[in-house]
């Protein structure tokens, strides 16, 4: 297998944390590096990877939180979408992360776009821009696999009575951007809500309600 992914749950809300790496050229990344952790080392040094990006699937802070310290010992560059970044950047976000207890988000290296591309080894993760849990919200996809962070969940999907959230737009990105990839796409969820940490797209179709109550 030339895909690595190990998951870790870190910080107090139990964000899963993904460690994507090439086999082959051993460039790894992070995706919602959520706070520091040494179980997340561990994995990073097990499978010698060099990593590249940090990428918070958006910009809460309990997914960001680890941006920092993780850049600090990577040098890895941090990557966030635009409107996430707009929305959390501000003096009125920052005090509200600092009031959950949360370092506020002061740094992104790299904003991002619906269609961007983030290279890692002799994989191309896709970015998609799933609006809906925040406005800024993404997807990462390579073949086979789909990285939702809050956007789709296994049986469940993202809160939208959050600020910046919206209930018919995480609808109409679930239909949209998630809907039409292949069958077998695994999902990757940014919380382990569901009877199992992951399960294919074709699975969702049948038992998720985000999905199957407001299918056309």
């Amino acid at each position: 297998m030339g895909l690595i992914i190990e998951s870790v749950h870190v910080g107090p809300l139990a964000v899963i944390c993904y460690i994507v790496g090439c086999v082959q050229s051993r460039q790894g990344m992070l995706i919602d590096p959520a706070a520091p952790d040494e179980a997340v080392a561990r994995q990073i040094e097990r499978h010698g990877l060099t990593i590249r990006w940090l990428v918070n699937t958006h910009g809460h802070p309990d997914h960001t939180a680890g941006n920092n310290y993780w850049a600090a010992k990577t040098g890895a560059t941090t990557v966030l979408h635009e409107l996430d970044w707009q929305f959390f950047s501000t003096p009125a976000m920052q005090r509200a992360a600092v009031a959950e207890g949360f370092p506020p988000l002061t740094r992104i290296d790299r904003l991002v776009r619906d269609g961007d591309r983030l290279p890692v080894g002799q994989y191309d993760f896709l970015v998609l821009h799933t609006p809906g849990h925040t406005p800024g919200s993404i997807c990462l996809y390579t073949p086979g696999h789909l990285f939702t962070g809050d956007t789709l969940f296994v049986d469940n999907a993202g809160r939208t009575d959050l600020p910046g959230g919206s209930l018919e737009t995480l609808v109409a990105s679930i239909q949209t951007k998630i809907l039409p990839l292949p069958d077998d796409t695994i999902i990757w969820p940014g919380h382990d809500y569901g009877d199992t940490p992951t399960a294919t797209l074709a699975d969702q179709k049948q038992t998720n309600p985000y999905i199957t109550d407001f299918l056309d």
